[in-house]
């Protein structure tokens, strides 16, 4: 498969502690070359990204998304937050590299985390 292809995948996220997409969530045998490339290093595992979060960021995560990037092709992550306050907050990662691209939200001061 063609990481380039478009294919958003929702997550369960009980199911992404292992790192790797969800066999349920995907369509046929996509999740097997997903978690191919997150072996090989080509991607990076979703516990990295959750980890990053948990770290700088209050709330819990809600849904993540697998999907090619606006014009340029990348594959990017897309974690939906929800903060203490209710606020819901989206975080796009380039999944190649694990940073972070930009950040969506109402209120996103108050998830942060004191350094």
């Amino acid at each position: 498969m063609d990481m380039r292809d478009s294919f958003p995948l929702l997550l369960i996220v009980p199911l992404l502690l292992s790192g790797a997409v969800a066999p349920a969530t995907a369509n046929g045998d996509d999740w097997r070359d997903l978690h191919q490339e997150v072996e090989e290093g080509h991607l990076v595992g979703l516990t990295g990204i959750m980890d990053w979060l948990e770290a700088r960021y209050r709330g819990q995560i809600l849904e993540v998304e697998l999907e090619q990037g606006d014009g340029d092709g990348k594959i990017q992550y897309e974690v939906e937050m929800i903060g203490p306050q209710g606020q819901v907050v989206e975080f796009e990662f380039d999944a190649a590299t694990g940073e972070l691209l930009s950040i969506e939200g109402v209120n996103i001061d108050a998830m942060k985390k004191e350094p």
